[in-house]
């Protein structure tokens, strides 16, 4: 009996040693991942002379909102920041019902196309036209200097569909047939059985595309450059930054004066900053389609 204890004991003992390195190693993790963001955020609230100085952690020394100010008196940010948000939400819902429609296609036995179609998609991830023959490309469609270059190019991604139609194959086909039995037809298997059940999948997706739309300003440099209307937020902050290292503004030569009151590196985290936070907020709601692929995936048809 005594030596059972003993082995109880022991074994009490491994869990509990167990248990305080995988608590070890994930504080290491997590404060790994938090404290650059902290010190990004901890900068751009500090006065921006005190910053040069360094020496600046989680928490700023001389609390300031200057840096913030400085960056959103600059004229274009805020026709920026309604073009980023709209080419945001159009290309997502137009870029996630696309892979969609495609992947359910794709994933259809008696569709008789699916195989040279996948092969087709398959190519696009390989081999692409180049910079120059796909300037030549958006001109001669005359989607230069319009909304439409933000959203058409990228509407059909190949490695979207892919996914989309992976998680789709996982799924029960006698779903579909029942369905159909039923009296339903394409579009109402698509909308009414196929959407509901790959909502983790299609989160991922949106997560994915909303990332891209909201980063991208090479776009904007290549084709509405010369049109203010059309202009992006990372556009203008990159116009910003740029003005604010070199010293020189390409639209308006009073921001140049803005800029010399605070310190390059301030107005980097201040921008930084800018960028990350609305894409960051959307995490949060898309966390438990995270969890329900999970649960989804351990129930068995």
């Amino acid at each position: 009996m005594s030596a059972q204890v003993i082995r109880g004991q022991r074994k009490s003992m491994s869990d509990t040693m167990f248990d305080v390195v995988v608590y070890a190693v994930a504080m290491i993790v997590t404060i790994a991942t938090l404290y650059p963001f902290l010190n990004v955020l901890a900068i751009s609230l500090n006065d921006s002379v005190d910053s040069v100085r360094g020496g600046i952690t989680i928490f700023p020394r001389e609390f300031t909102l200057e840096n913030y100010k400085v960056i959103f008196t600059y004229e274009g940010l805020l026709q920026g920041f309604k073009i980023s948000g709209l080419r945001t939400i159009v290309g997502t819902v137009l870029g996630l019902a696309s892979a969609s429609m495609l992947a359910f296609t794709l994933s259809r036995p008696d569709f008789q196309g699916r195989r040279f179609v996948s092969v087709f998609l398959a190519l696009t991830m390989y081999v692409s036209g180049g910079l120059i023959p796909g300037y030549i490309l958006m001109r001669d469609l005359g989607l230069i200097n319009t909304f439409a270059v933000y959203v058409l190019p990228g509407l059909v991604s190949a490695f979207n569909v892919f996914v989309i139609r992976s998680f789709i194959d996982g799924l029960p086909y006698a779903l579909q047939e029942s369905a159909k039995l039923d009296g339903a037809n394409d579009f109402t298997i698509y909308w009414r059985v196929i959407l509901p059940l790959t909502k983790p999948a299609l989160a991922t997706i949106a997560l994915f595309l909303a990332v891209g739309q909201w980063n991208m300003w090479f776009d904007t440099y290549l084709y509405n450059s010369s049109n203010e209307a059309l202009t992006t937020l990372q556009y203008e902050l990159m116009k910003v930054l740029q003005s604010t290292t070199q010293g020189s503004d390409y639209r308006d030569q009073n921001m140049s004066q803005v800029m010399s009151q605070v310190s390059p590196e301030s107005v980097k985290m201040a921008i930084t900053m800018v960028v990350t936070l609305p894409i960051l907020l959307v995490y949060p709601f898309l966390q438990k389609y995270f969890v329900g692929g999970m649960t989804l995936g351990s129930v068995k048809s």
